[in-house]
């Protein structure tokens, strides 16, 4: 995709697990957009045939569906949740992680105690799930333990044929 800000390693979407994205926050938007152009370049590439290239998930987001929706909720201008070193959370934000099935993902909107975050949810994942929607996934918006809202995220299905289910 691209290369961090020191121009060493891979670029990596902020999940929300760690801690803020460091550095100038002109370089990281810059480094957001690489990263979005290198994954319409897949799919433009990897399409099957008969599919809109930049409608559908790639086979590369099926197989890394975390990287693949942080990379949608980053480049969709939203902000992600942090921790701190001891794991405390330290930012209210989306947070992303494996789903159950394969080539899914559970996004939820978190933040330190106080922050105010489950009232913000509703409101934070309908932006979330149309971030993603733009970019091809779907996201069905759930509740779960204690009323906290999720959204279930998985490749929307291509018009060559159902994504997985």
């Amino acid at each position: 995709m691209s290369t961090g800000p020191d121009g060493k390693g891979a670029f990596e979407a902020a999940t929300g697990d760690g801690p803020p994205p460091a550095g100038d926050p002109e370089q990281r938007s810059r480094e957001v957009r690489s990263a979005l152009d290198g994954l319409r370049q897949i799919r433009r590439l990897t399409a099957p045939p008969g599919a809109d290239a930049g409608a559908v998930p790639a086979d590369w987001e099926r197989r890394q569906p975390v990287r693949a929706v942080a990379l949608a909720l980053e480049a969709g201008g939203l902000a992600p949740s942090a921790v701190d070193a001891t794991g405390a959370r330290t930012a209210t934000g989306y947070r992303v992680g494996a789903g159950e099935r394969p080539a899914t993902a559970v996004v939820t909107w978190l933040g330190p105690p106080g922050s105010g975050a489950a009232g913000q949810e509703a409101e934070a994942l309908a932006a979330c799930a149309a971030a993603l929607g733009r970019l091809g996934w779907e996201a069905l918006l759930y509740k779960g333990p204690r009323g906290r809202r999720f959204l279930e995220v998985e490749p929307a299905p291509t018009a060559a044929g159902p994504g997985p289910s």
